[in-house]
């Protein structure tokens, strides 16, 4: 009986242990088998559907490839849908449909405004129509498509908005705006949205029949800090459509401006991307090529007139724009050439201290020479040339300091030579703020050094005041005012008989 009691328990330890290694090779399996299916898809970005700054509005006020209607008003920037004043309503559209099997689309927007609550909100649309003026956030009612609404007023006073809403439409529903679409909604999120420090970033999603929306709240610099908003599964939208941006105010309002509306086709790993060439028809690629044939000889035919015409320029590079590298790098040297002529004009003024200080030293031994063969041996005379003795000291420490600040001058002119050298040879970025650390360092050394001898040389209490000026005497007695204002009275009074006069000539010829 002991033995078959022993052995069970290790029956069954085995039987165990083997199925839960069976177990986890299944787990394995299923893992891998996911991580093969959630590869990320291949994203190809589409110009011709997209919009950022900057120069994104041309001089005629138009975007490339898109159309605006309302109050939208474009600019180099962003594109301000509505401002904020009320009953506004704008909108805009992609002149070109789209008919990607999936999608990915970024907007940036931002909504500002100066009152606690904002009206109404902004949304953007995948939609089979265009451009069409409407309720719905400016835009038409039974669209054919989706729509993500950035509702900003609470309509049905639940305390529920700011929000997010995704909407779906066959072209037969009527929005319900009176409960801010909750009745309707696919899916939704509750954000604020509004006066945020930096733009609001949102990336809409559509990969094998599932809607994606994830947010950026505004909070960070970070383009890439999104957080999930929502998710609708199962969803079925056309296969061909335009994307749309619109905007609306009420009785409230805030500005709504788009700065960038930028699409990605997405691709499953295993295919690969249609090429460009092949979405564009011959006809159309040939009439291309025909235009860029005749804008190149034309610019051909100008260049030649311009050389022709400026025969001193020619063979040199025209450069009409500045990359932000070399931007900084102008701004760091102008910066260190103004640092540069500072310390120069300091040194400057410092020699002509050290001049002057020289000369009242040789003013100050003159005098000891002559008092030394003058005076007897007295008293007096030891102690003026005692007071004579520690007036040369000080000026000779003076001398002395004002040599160290000239040398540390010298110090900081050659390191901003260096600093100036290292940039121009490439130099990094660590080695540059030492530099100006350093430079910051003597300057500050020198300043407390001339504040010093400006306290030692000029102390209060041998401050010399200028005298004050004696009252002025008044200039004009009684008996001159009064004949001035005789005279001024007779010149008068002839005045107006000369006056009177000429009105009753001219008075005859009428």
């Amino acid at each position: 009986m002991a033995v078959c009691v022993s052995q069970r328990p290790a029956l069954y330890f085995v039987l165990s242990f083997l199925a839960a290694a069976t177990f986890h090779r299944s787990v394995a399996d299923v893992a891998t088998d996911g991580s093969k299916s959630e590869e990320p898809p291949h994203r190809r970005f589409e110009y011709k559907y997209s919009f950022k700054g900057p120069h994104l509005a041309q001089s005629d006020g138009s975007i490339p490839f898109w159309i605006h209607g309302g109050s939208a008003i474009p600019s180099a920037d962003q594109v301000r849908i509505t401002p904020s004043l009320r009953s506004q309503r704008g909108s805009v559209w992609t002149k070109n449909k789209v008919n990607f099997e999936h999608w990915e689309a970024e907007v940036t927007f931002r909504v500002s405004g100066r009152g606690r609550t904002g009206a109404d909100g902004l949304a953007v649309w995948f939609s089979t129509a265009q451009g069409i003026d409407g309720p719905v956030y400016g835009a038409a009612d039974r669209w054919d498509g989706i729509g993500i609404f950035f509702d900003s007023f609470d309509n049905d006073a639940k305390k529920n908005n700011p929000a997010i809403i995704v909407v779906g439409n066959n072209g037969n529903l009527v929005y319900d705006h009176q409960n801010d679409g909750s009745t309707q909604a696919l899916g939704s999120c509750l954000r604020d949205f509004r006066n945020k420090p930096y733009p609001i970033r949102a990336k809409v999603t559509y990969y094998k029949k599932t809607l994606t929306v994830m947010i950026n709240n505004g909070f960070t610099p970070d383009k890439e800090d999104y957080e999930f908003c929502t998710k609708v599964e199962n969803m079925v939208i056309p296969t061909e459509g335009f994307f749309g941006i619109s905007a609306a105010t009420g009785g409230l309002a805030d500005d709504h401006d788009v700065l960038s509306f930028l699409l990605f086709r997405l691709t499953e790993p295993g295919q690969q991307p249609p090429s460009v060439d092949a979405e564009i028809p011959k006809e159309e690629k040939d009439k291309y090529q025909e235009e860029f044939e005749n804008f190149q000889q034309e610019l051909d035919k100008k260049k030649e007139e311009f050389q022709k015409e400026h025969p001193n320029v020619q063979g040199e590079p025209i450069e009409d724009y500045e990359s932000v590298n070399e931007r900084e790098i102008r701004q760091v040297f102008e910066g260190q050439n103004r640092i540069h002529l500072e310390i120069k004009q300091l040194n400057r003024q410092l020699a002509m201290i050290l001049d002057e200080q020289r000369r009242h030293v040789s003013v100050i031994t003159d005098e000891i020479n002559k008092k030394a063969t003058s005076a007897g041996s007295g008293q007096v005379g030891k102690k003026s040339s005692h007071q004579l003795g520690s007036v040369i000291a000080t000026q000779q420490e003076v001398l002395k300091s004002l040599n160290e600040l000239r040398t540390s001058f010298h110090n900081s002119l050659n390191q901003i030579g260096s600093v100036q050298q290292g940039n121009a040879a490439g130099m990094g970025t660590y080695e540059t703020i030492q530099h100006f650390n350093d430079i910051k360092e003597h300057l500050h050394a020198v300043k407390r050094d001339v504040e010093q001898l400006a306290q030692r040389n000029n102390p209060a209490e041998k401050a010399v005041k200028c005298p004050e000026m004696p009252p002025m005497p008044s200039c004009l007695s009684t008996v001159h005012f009064a004949i001035f204002v005789v005279i001024q009275s007779v010149l008068f009074f002839c005045y107006v008989m000369y006056k009177s006069q000429q009105e009753a000539a001219a008075k005859k010829f009428f």
